[in-house]
């Protein structure tokens, strides 16, 4: 199979990215040493992981691009997919820990320098922003890219509510609002990363493509000249991007095999979002059950 994923088209913005994000990484480990700032270095620690989710998407990418052998026929395409689960398995920890945190810094507000804190957030802030806008195009054609997104997306929210958090600290000395802002920051990620995972989940499911209605599928294909009947059609995501389909259709007798083979599949190709197809034409006026749909 030539086709290439989605994901693959991205992969130097993707790099770009990791630059940026490795960069504030070591920038906010040097401010929460020179500030003291624990937020800070926790905040580091989210980074940390968010690298290597980062990266994990881009090996992802990188394996995903080697060629199908005889053991691995279709290659590694799955490879993605699994990053992206992967990816949202860590942000669903990260935010339970940051509930955790925050619960606990709710207890006993530790006490913050705010002002060097605002700085290196800020700058976290700026980072994150350029992060998102060359990875947002992306993040909608792969669940790969996705992920990586809302990796990003994280970061930004937790530079933003280190932000407010440090102007409450600076002009009140109210240091509830760490952690009340921080339990924010982990509710708002999680109903995205949820749908992130559902989405790898159901790839890895070989569940039906969102973008591809099976009933119009088959529907349109019954619609063919010479075509009697339709049976045991399954279609699938190898990868975002890349949907397959097999099916058993039935055939008038009088049919040419090959002449009307190929203009089901280019007719299928053309018209619905499938790029690698199995048909099997069975000369048959009767459709015998068969398992599957």
């Amino acid at each position: 199979m030539e086709t290439v994923s989605t994901a693959f088209k991205h992969k130097r913005k993707l790099k770009v990215v990791l630059a940026f994000t490795c960069s504030y990484l070591i920038a906010e480990v040097v401010g929460g040493i020179w500030t003291g700032s624990l937020a800070l270095l926790a905040d580091a620690g989210h980074m940390l992981t968010d690298v290597g989710g980062l990266a994990l998407a881009l090996f992802a990418i990188n394996m995903a691009s080697r060629p199908p052998s005889a053991e691995k026929t279709y290659g590694y395409y799955r490879v993605e997919i699994l990053a992206a689960l992967t990816n949202a398995l860590v942000l669903i920890g990260i935010s339970v820990y940051v509930l955790y945190e925050a619960y606990l810094r709710f207890l006993d507000p530790p006490e913050v320098q705010s002002k060097g804190m605002l700085i290196v957030a800020a700058i976290g802030l700026v980072v994150n922003i350029l992060g998102m806008l060359i990875l947002r195009g992306a993040s909608k054609g792969s669940l790969n890219m996705k992920g990586a997104y809302f990796e990003v997306l994280s970061d930004m929210l937790t530079s933003i509510g280190v932000i407010v958090a440090g102007i409450i600290m600076l002009t009140t000395g109210w240091y509830y609002a760490d952690p009340l802002i921080s339990a924010g920051i982990g509710l708002l990620i999680l109903p995205r990363t949820w749908i992130l995972l559902k989405d790898s989940v159901s790839v890895l499911l070989e569940a039906t493509p969102k973008d591809v209605n099976v009933e119009a599928l088959k529907s349109a294909i019954l619609g063919l000249e010479k075509v009697k009947g339709v049976y045991d059609l399954h279609v699938w995501s190898l990868t975002s991007g890349i949907n397959a389909m097999s099916v058993h259709i039935i055939v008038s007798g009088d049919s040419e095999y090959d002449e009307l083979l190929n203009t089901i599949t280019e007719y299928i190709k053309s018209n619905f979002t499938i790029t690698h197809t199995t048909l099997q034409l069975e000369y048959s006026d009767k459709l015998e059950p068969h398992a599957g749909w």
